[in-house]
């Protein structure tokens, strides 16, 4: 497929997402070759206070628009994002890297948020009962936030913004969209759908930028802006607690992970391989839910390392757009020397390379699927997120050893445990200090389940019955008659 006619429709886009006498603007790379597809415009604090203004002008009347209208506008956005697939794929594919299987699924993934908020759209509810002392009655009533701040990371561009549009669209919230530097293009196909969908003018804004502290700093200046939703890293999310607390603004926070993959020695090793096969490499490793260190027991762990060695050396490396490959490249130059230095700090502890271990010399962010065993406990690969095709195996002697090591950490998002047992898997899952767990499954995700981690992990849920409430206020009415 050409990508020429879904870039020129992305410049056209970009040519109206920008002011006319805006000269400011940043690169976006194929991180396949390093080289650029497309000129992004910087947007400044005059074009976010416009934003602002046009957000906070639109929410009365989207706030008041019918429910099933709204429902309605998400279920075209639905439609479309399906009927687009093709494009907005190969889109991500040149914009972020992952391959093209990957990207399809992604599309799926991130449309089904669209159809599962709408229908949440018309089922906010509220409540009346007569309190306790019998001379008034209680009432509820849920009410949209207001302007909302959605900010979305580089690894999955469509999922995470339509993760965050869809309840806040559905609550009855205007947004302003901030998109990854890495990752813009996406978002602003998005903007595009959701007017085609039928979103009024001003409630939607995509707002690109390479300098994304700056922008958050004039959006968070305005009190219009009453919510703010933030996936990326614990140290930015910890900033932004920081300047929210100032004015109290209502925040969503979806941070780093460090998922523990617990195989014990009664797992079915067939399973459990392919297990991590999709947790640690899908979207190359670059995933919040990847699997970020192996915990296997002693009894197996060799057989382990030996299956998991031969699955991941034989992946197929090479751009996202081309259809046979498996494993593409890193987002950007950063990522890939990071993960260099990362392995190679390991290896010269005592680590064993089984597979891969060293940057691919060809252009592009390359980095192959790598396998170590014997990874130190107090190793960066063990304790920090790798956010790469790496996986780590440790060796654990008993279910209490591996759930011990699995829960320390600072990070509680997501882990996976294996066993033919499932009583003992559910006993083990259940002991892991996680938001998600994956019982003898490597898929966790899934929109119409609650997403979010404990401890550092964050604060809030997305998807699931709980993903709208993010975007709604309680508000009681005292009533007598």
């Amino acid at each position: 497929m050409s990508v020429d006619p879904t870039l020129t429709h992305v410049h056209g886009l970009l040519a109206r997402l920008a002011p006319p006498t805006s000269h400011d603007t940043f690169s976006v790379l194929d991180p396949s070759t390093g080289e650029p597809i497309a000129e992004v415009a910087r947007v400044g604090a005059a074009e976010v206070d416009a934003a602002v203004d046009a957000a906070a002008d639109a929410l009365p009347a989207w706030s008041a628009t019918a429910p099933r209208r709204r429902s309605e506008i998400l279920h075209a956005a639905h439609a479309l994002m399906l009927a687009e697939l093709e494009p907005l794929a190969l889109l991500m594919s040149l914009e972020m890297g992952k391959t093209r299987a990957d990207a399809r699924a992604e599309v799926r993934y991130a449309a089904e948020f669209f159809r599962w908020f709408a229908e949440e759209a018309v089922r906010i509810g509220g409540e009346l009962r007569t309190a306790p002392g019998g001379a008034n009655r209680i009432a509820t009533v849920h009410r949209p936030v207001g302007v909302a701040l959605l900010l979305t990371p580089w690894n999955f561009p469509a999922a995470m913004a339509t993760r965050k549009l869809a309840p806040a669209l559905a609550a009855g919230c205007t947004a302003l969209l901030k998109p990854a530097e890495d990752t813009p293009l996406t978002a602003v196909y998005l903007g595009d759908l959701l007017s085609r969908a039928g979103v009024p003018d001003g409630v939607v804004h995509v707002l690109t930028t390479d300098r994304p502290a700056e922008l958050v700093e004039w959006a968070l200046a305005d009190a219009r802006v009453r919510k703010v939703s933030f996936t990326g890293s614990t140290p930015v999310g910890r900033s932004l607690l920081r300047q929210t607390a100032d004015r109290v603004v209502n925040t969503s926070l979806e941070l780093g992970g460090n998922a523990p993959f617990l195989v014990l020695e009664d797992a079915d090793l067939d399973d459990a391989v392919e297990g991590a096969m999709y947790a640690k490499m899908r979207n190359g490793g670059q995933a919040c839910t990847s699997a970020n260190r192996f915990l296997v027991h002693s009894a197996v762990v060799d057989d382990f390392a030996e299956r998991l060695t031969g699955r991941m050396a034989a992946l197929r490396v090479g751009p996202g757009t081309d259809e046979a490959t498996e494993l593409g490249p890193m987002v950007n130059a950063k990522r890939q020397r990071d993960l260099a230095a990362r392995v190679d700090g390991a290896v010269g502890a005592g680590a064993k390379v089984h597979t891969g271990g060293e940057p691919l010399e060809r252009p592009g962010f390359f980095y192959p699927a790598t396998v170590l065993s014997g990874v130190g406990r107090e190793s960066v690969l063990s304790v920090e997120e790798t956010f790469g095709p790496i996986a780590p195996i440790i060796e654990v002697e008993s279910d209490d050893d591996a759930v011990a090591l699995a829960t320390d950490t600072e990070f509680g998002l997501a882990a996976y445990v294996y066993s033919r047992d499932l009583g003992r898997a559910l006993s083990v899952g259940e002991r892991l200090q996680a938001g998600m767990v994956g019982v003898n499954r490597g898929a966790i995700s899934d929109p119409a389940a609650p997403f979010g981690g404990m401890k550092q992990s964050g604060l809030g849920r997305e998807g699931g019955f709980e993903g709208i409430h993010e975007y709604l206020e309680v508000s009681y009415l005292a009533v007598a008659w």
